[in-house]
């Protein structure tokens, strides 16, 4: 389907200094293949279809290269009615369409400036709003795109002590504290249905790897530090890739059962009253 622009073209600009977009091609690479996001979408999904409307109308917002919505689309389990993903890239939406099914509707919107008033049953913001430095008025922009009832899930990179050098690659703004998350919701009207921690089992590979990393980059030239965050970055190999993935997915629905003390990334399921 080809993409549709929700407001006037001049009116949608992406800020690169939130999202680099030259970015976007490695995200499409990690998106469908990377243990991190299987972990992260499998996770997702089970949160999803415990507390999704359905039949749901979906828009992931900031949603990239499509990753999620391509993999909602396969796995969902219940009925979907619509299916969209909105972004501010160009560069996004494209890299995104041959990888969705061709119902899927690319829609170019702005995050702080979006077109719709009770729109959608269900939106996504996931790893986008830690980009964003005013992510108050992200969440009420989508407040006012949800129907009354509509449902907002969220994932964020978790807890300031976990913050290293891919943070400021990645520009971050901040990472959430379980107790902000819920702040943050409650004060932009939602209420708050779950927030939980996950990217547990698998947290003290990840900093090791973070913390040697971080050795190199501290030493190298702004060029050598793009080349090895990219390394860093990228599938590792497929007897890894795998374990890991394996190592990761048994947090669904073990995560669901017992509440993770920590973990390198939250959920939040937030929700708009119907009254």
């Amino acid at each position: 389907m080809s993409i549709e622009t929700a407001a006037a073209a001049a009116e949608v600009v992406h800020r690169d200094d939130e999202y680099d977009s030259r970015e976007f091609a490695m995200l499409r690479r990690m998106q469908e293949h990377h243990f991190w996001y299987r972990g992260r979408h499998r996770f997702l999904l089970d949160a999803v279809r415990r507390h999704i409307e359905t039949p749901a109308r979906i828009v992931d917002l900031g949603g990239g290269c499509g990753g999620w919505v391509d993999y909602l689309a396969g796995r969902s389990g219940f009925p979907i009615e619509e299916l969209a993903l909105a972004d501010s890239s160009q560069v996004a939406l494209d890299l995104a369409a041959d990888a969705l099914p061709p119902q899927v509707a690319r829609l170019r919107v702005d995050l702080l400036n979006l077109p719709w008033t009770n729109r959608w049953t269900s939106a996504f913001l996931l790893d986008v709003i830690e980009h964003i430095p005013d992510h108050h008025e992200a969440l009420r922009q989508v407040y006012h795109a949800l129907k009354p009832g509509g449902t907002l899930f969220i994932t964020v990179p978790a807890l300031r002590q976990f913050w290293s050098w891919n943070d400021d690659f990645a520009r971050h703004q901040r990472r959430y504290h379980r107790r902000e998350m819920i702040e943050l919701g409650i004060e932009c009207g939602y209420e708050v249905v779950d927030v939980r921690y996950f990217m547990f089992l698998l947290s003290p590979i990840l900093l090791l790897s973070r913390a040697l990393t971080g050795r190199k980059i501290d030493k190298a030239t702004e060029e050598e530090r793009r080349e090895l965050a990219t390394k860093m970055h990228a599938v590792p190999a497929a007897p890894i890739n795998e374990l890991l993935s394996a190592a990761f997915g048994l947090e669904t629905p073990l995560g669901r059962l017992v509440r993770f003390p920590w973990g390198t990334s939250l959920l939040a399921v937030l929700r708009k009253p119907k009254a």
